[in-house]
C-alpha cells in the first residue's frame, strides 16, 4: 500500500509541476477609444454637408438659369450635386482620420467654401432666376427681350456710342444721386438719358428739355422731386432738377405698373396723355410688354429695348472700359457679354424698392 500512495503523490506532484509550467496568458492591450463626437457637432456637420450640395446646385441655377436650355440646366444640376457629394465623401474620410483640432479646421474650411459660394451666387440672384424659370410666360418674354436687346446692341454705331458715353461722365454723379433718391437702377437711368438726349441736353422740337427730355410731369412725380431736392420750385433746364424729375416720374410709373420694368419704361415714354399706358392696361387687360404690343398702334414700341441696349453699353463701358463688338460668330465675346448681363433683366428687379420711395 505504501508504494501506491507514493505513486499517487508523485503523480499529483508531477501534475502540479506541469500546471505551474504553463505560461500565463498574455493580456490584450486595450485600444484607446477615440473621443466620441458630440451629437450636436455631428448634426452641424450633416447640415453643413447639405449646405454644400444646396449651394453648388443654387450656384449652377443662378449662373446658368437664364443662359441655357432646360435639359442642359438639369444635367448641370445633377453634375453639381454628384460632384459635391463626392467632395463630401472625401471630407468625411478626412474627418475620421483627423484629430479633434484638425477636424475643426476642416469644418471651418468647408464653412468658408459655402460662404464663397453664397458670395459668388447671392440668394437674391438665385431667387430671381428661379422665379423667371417658373413663370413660363414671363421667361419666354424675357428670352425674346434679351435677344432684342443684344440685337439692338449689335446694330449700334459703337464709335458714336463711345462719344455719348464720354459725354456722360459729367452727368454720371447727378444721375447716380437721383437714382439713389428714388431707389432706382443707376444703369437704367443712364440708359434712359442716353436714349432721350444722348447726354447732349438741349431742347427738342417736341418741347423736351434736359437730359431726360422732360415735357409733362405728373403732379405726384413733381411733388416727389421737390421733396427729394428740398426745393419749392423746379427748373427742368437745371440738370440736377431734370434728373430728379426723370427719376421721380419713372418711380411713379414703376409703382403703377407693379414694378414691371418693360411696362414702366413704355409708360415713361408714352407719358400721361389720354390716360397713358395705364388706360391700355386697364381697358384691355394687358399684363405685360408682349400683351400691350397690339394696342400701341402708332405709339413707340421699341423704347424699352433702346433703353436697355444703351444701359448694357454703359455697363460694358464701366466694367471693361470698352464696347466690344457683339458678333454671332464670335462665341467667346458673346458669352462674356451675356455673363455680364443686361441691367434690369439679370439680377434683382430694377424697381424692387421703387414703390417704397417713389412718393
Amino acid at each position: 500500500m505504501g508504494g501506491g500512495v507514493t505513486a499517487k503523490r508523485a503523480s499529483v506532484t508531477a501534475s502540479r509541476s506541469k500546471t505551474r509550467a504553463r505560461p500565463a496568458p498574455k493580456r490584450r492591450k486595450r485600444r484607446k477609444k477615440k473621443p466620441q463626437t458630440p451629437w450636436t457637432y455631428r448634426g452641424f456637420e450633416l447640415v453643413l454637408g447639405a449646405a454644400v450640395v444646396a449651394v453648388a446646385c443654387l450656384g449652377v441655377l443662378g449662373e446658368m438659369g437664364g443662359l441655357t436650355s432646360p435639359l442642359w440646366l438639369v444635367a448641370a444640376l445633377v453634375g453639381a450635386a454628384l460632384a459635391s457629394v463626392l467632395v463630401l465623401m472625401l471630407v468625411e474620410r478626412a474627418r475620421r482620420r483627423a484629430t479633434p483640432g484638425w477636424r475643426h479646421v476642416l469644418n471651418a474650411a468647408v464653412v468658408a467654401g459655402v460662404g464663397v459660394g453664397v458670395y459668388v451666387s447671392p440668394p437674391a440672384h438665385v431667387v430671381h432666376t428661379l422665379d423667371r424659370l417658373l413663370d413660363s410666360e414671363r421667361a419666354t418674354q424675357m428670352r425674346v427681350v434679351r435677344h432684342q436687346v443684344y440685337a439692338a446692341y449689335r446694330r449700334m454705331d459703337l464709335a458714336e456710342q463711345r462719344t455719348i458715353l464720354e459725354r456722360s461722365r459729367v452727368f454720371d454723379p447727378t444721375v447716380a444721386e437721383a437714382a439713389a433718391a428714388f431707389g432706382l437702377s443707376h444703369e437704367i437711368l443712364m440708359g434712359m438719358a442716353a436714349t432721350e438726349s444722348s447726354f447732349h441736353p438741349r431742347p427738342s422740337r417736341d418741347g423736351g428739355r434736359g437730359l431726360f427730355q422732360i415735357t409733362s410731369v405728373p403732379k405726384a412725380a413733381r411733388a416727389a422731386a421737390k421733396k427729394a431736392l428740398g426745393v419749392s420750385e423746379l427748373d427742368a433746364v437745371n440738370q440736377r432738377h431734370n434728373a430728379f424729375l426723370g427719376a421721380a416720374t419713372l418711380a411713379m410709373y414703376a409703382e403703377q405698373m407693379s414694378g414691371d420694368l418693360l411696362l414702366t419704361l413704355l409708360a415713361y415714354n408714352i407719358g400721361p396723355y389720354n390716360g397713358g399706358l395705364r388706360f391700355i392696361v386697364d381697358e384691355y387687360g394687358a399684363q405685360n410688354f408682349a400683351q400691350a404690343q397690339p394696342y400701341l398702334q402708332e405709339l413707340p414700341r421699341d423704347y424699352p429695348i433702346r433703353v436697355l441696349s444703351a444701359a448694357l453699353a454703359y455697363r460694358l463701358w464701366k466694367e471693361e472700359g470698352s464696347l466690344p463688338r457683339y458678333e454671332e460668330g464670335d462665341g467667346a465675346v458673346a458669352r462674356r457679354i451675356q455673363r455680364l448681363g443686361i441691367p434690369g433683366l439679370d439680377g434683382p428687379d430694377a424697381f424692387a424698392v421703387a414703390s417704397a420711395s417713389g412718393g
